[in-house]
């Protein structure tokens, strides 16, 4: 029987590997990593609050205004006043930000699935299953 320090152990090295092929992968594309977390969750979510966005890809309010002034820099996204909440603005993708980012995505997307094409399709979800089971009983725990 495994060990919960092997599982562990196991499972931090399989999440570095991961994480470590991931970030290769955005490297490619010559996005920083804050950057194509911004334009993928606004490709994926649509037009997004700033601070949203922030929360989302784990950037404090001023590294988010000062990665939002990079890519309006670079023609990526746009700055438009929330219509619900004049107070505010949200993050839209541009055409050109639109373009750049679904084919980096695809490419990403293909390396990732790289990765996990070692495993069957029966596999991945009982890998799925276990990994939350293992997460929500290690937050109870956590918790006391």
């Amino acid at each position: 029987m495994e060990t919960g320090s092997h599982i562990r152990l196991v499972l931090a090295r399989a999440a570095s590997a991961v994480e470590k092929a991931d970030r290769t992968s955005i490297a490619q594309s010559g996005l920083i990593p804050s950057d194509f977390g911004i334009l993928e969750a606004l490709l994926h979510k649509g037009p997004l609050p700033i601070n949203t966005i922030g929360r989302k890809v784990l950037l404090t309010s001023g590294s988010m205004t000062a990665a939002a002034n990079r890519l309006m820099a670079r023609n990526l996204v746009e700055r438009i006043k929330d219509p619900c909440d004049g107070r505010s603005f949200q993050l839209h993708l541009t055409s050109t930000g639109r373009r750049l980012i679904e084919g980096i995505y695809a490419k990403h997307a293909r390396n990732l699935e790289s990765i996990a094409a070692v495993l069957s399709d029966q596999e991945r979800c009982e890998l799925v299953r276990l990994l939350k089971k293992l997460g929500h009983h290690a937050q109870t725990v956590a918790m006391g």
